[in-house]
């Protein structure tokens, strides 16, 4: 289980780190005309536009990142998933330049995030969990800050409009609504017409409707060419939105693929869900083969397990003649691969296999 926290999700731009003491001094903003380009093409079919091998990263005596790699490519949606404290963040502030690492290679658009950050400035869109915007900034006047940042930015009228924002334009930024900000972030991030978003986190705090309001506005960035890194924690959001998902535990990524194929591989593939209407012994299910974990939530019943699990569990019941109602078989999600995955890598850390 996670304990969720609401944080503000604000984005960051490059100029903007830069800047931000200074800017949390300003109340007000003289407003100019937004300029105005022509959308970003999405180029070629697939190249990669990032490229990450043996990131590493340690503060102090804790390994942030242990030997990370993958490939992002273009035009798809780039799922790192994992728990609270898992690395995500430290990787894409790496990626981003905004973090140095101890070793490793990072091409960003074939360029050093380091070495080339003006550049990648220009192609690339932030949004951090812990950047800010000062309170008495009304919408329009983030939008026009952030646009001033580049050379042929996106008309932010166009932005603010197509994320639902017309009416919230003049409205200060801590008047606004979590969902809300959540929007003005995506606008943030596409406020320079990236070829790339970097999406952190970006609906940790929101409530269900909100969350899945903000998956189709991601779904609508996609469609504008933009290759997007999708960093969260919530198993739902990457199993509908991402083409691949890097599963990250404790600093090391322990798989990467489709997130149907993750399921698909997981090693507890199968549940029953069942309410026994005579008493159930619990090892008449627990003995079988093909039963992995019997556990009881209330009156209810879920079976785990792999195989032929719902002809097996049927069987038995029939043979011990107890009867039950409300059978239902489900197939494995990615989150039952990440609790897979996850207790393999901690179990080979606790017998000194790994790390």
């Amino acid at each position: 289980m996670y304990h969720h926290h609401e944080r503000d999700i604000i984005p960051v731009s490059f100029k903007y780190i830069d800047r931000i003491d200074a800017l949390m001094s300003i109340q007000e903003l003289d407003r100019t005309d937004a300029r105005v380009s022509a959308p970003v093409p999405s180029g070629p079919a697939r190249p990669p536009v990032i490229e990450v091998a043996r990131l590493h990263k340690e503060y102090g005596s804790t390994v942030a990142l242990d030997d990370v790699s993958f490939t992002v490519h273009a035009g798809e949606i780039f799922g790192i998933l994992g728990r609270n404290g898992a690395g995500k963040t430290t990787a894409v502030e790496c990626i981003t330049g905004l973090r140095t690492p101890d070793r490793g290679d990072i091409r960003v658009l074939g360029l050093d995030p380091r070495r080339d950050r003006q550049e990648l400035h220009e192609r690339v869109g932030v949004q951090l969990q812990d950047s800010a915007v000062p309170d008495l900034m009304r919408v329009g006047e983030v939008v026009e800050l952030y646009a001033s940042f580049y050379r042929e930015p996106a008309d932010g009228r166009e932005l603010i409009a197509t994320l639902g924002l017309h009416d919230a334009q003049h409205t200060y930024f801590k008047h606004l609504s979590g969902g809300q900000k959540q929007r003005l972030s995506i606008v943030l991030a596409l406020i320079g017409q990236p070829e790339i978003a970097v999406l952190d986190e970006l609906t940790t705090g929101l409530d269900p409707e909100a969350r899945r309001h903000t998956w189709k506005l991601i779904e609508k960035v996609r469609a504008r060419g933009v290759t997007i890194v999708l960093v969260t924690h919530f198993m739902e959001e990457a199993e509908r939105l991402c083409d691949r998902v890097a599963l990250i535990d404790h600093g090391r990524v322990v798989a990467l693929d489709r997130p149907g194929a993750l399921a698909l591989a997981a090693t507890t593939s199968k549940r029953v869900r069942l309410t026994p209407i005579d008493p159930l012994p619990e090892e008449l299910l627990s003995a079988l083969p093909e039963v992995s974990g019997v556990e009881h939530h209330g009156a209810e019943v879920v079976v785990a397990g792999s195989g032929d699990l719902v002809t097996a569990v049927v069987l038995a019941l029939h043979r011990a003649g107890i009867q039950a109602e409300d059978v239902e078989s489900e197939t494995a999600n990615l989150e039952d691969a990440f609790l897979a995955l996850t207790d393999e890598t901690t179990h080979a850390d606790s017998n000194g296999v790994t790390r």
